[in-house]
């Protein structure tokens, strides 16, 4: 029998444990300073649920934003649910964690991007190498020029 550890599913249930418990926070104390929330997250995956016009307007994947509005944030173990305001207009959204592509809070450079490696079928996740500002559009006021983080990433651990 060859056994192996298998750190690629280890790390995608630790980053999405690690989003549940900042959620678990927001919702037990709000967000604190400046902090905020850019969600991308894939609508097309089963256990998403959004309005219908929202997943027609957008079909494969969607951006949120937690900052100023955001009411009723439920954390559970497999998701979260919460309700957006789209133009004066509160919706209810479930996500689940497997669902979000990236998670990114601007405020403290700090980002995590999903991806799926190609050719595998057991669906590892990375944290992916990249700049904050391609995991964000820029939202920092002009005069501050773009920021920028360094993301870990975790092909540098791995053999070869």
């Amino acid at each position: 029998m060859d056994r192996k550890i298998d750190y690629g599913n280890l790390m995608h249930q630790a980053m999405r444990g690690l989003i549940q418990k900042v959620l678990e926070d927001v919702k037990s104390g709000g967000l604190p300073g400046d902090h905020h929330f850019f969600i991308t997250f894939d609508t097309m995956h089963p256990d998403v649920e959004i309005a219908d016009w929202l997943s027609d307007r957008y079909p494969g994947e969607m951006t949120v934003v937690m900052q100023h509005w955001f009411d009723n944030l439920t954390v559970t173990d497999e998701g979260f649910a919460v309700t957006l305001n789209f133009g004066d207009s509160p919706e209810p959204l479930y996500i689940p964690y497997d669902a979000i592509k990236t998670f990114v809070d601007p405020s403290v450079e700090f980002g995590l991007r999903f991806e799926t490696q190609e050719g595998d079928d057991d669906d590892i996740e990375e944290i992916a190498e990249a700049p904050m500002t391609e995991l964000v559009e820029d939202t920092a006021d002009e005069d501050d020029g773009p920021k920028e983080a360094e993301v870990v990433s975790l092909d540098s651990f791995r053999k070869s």
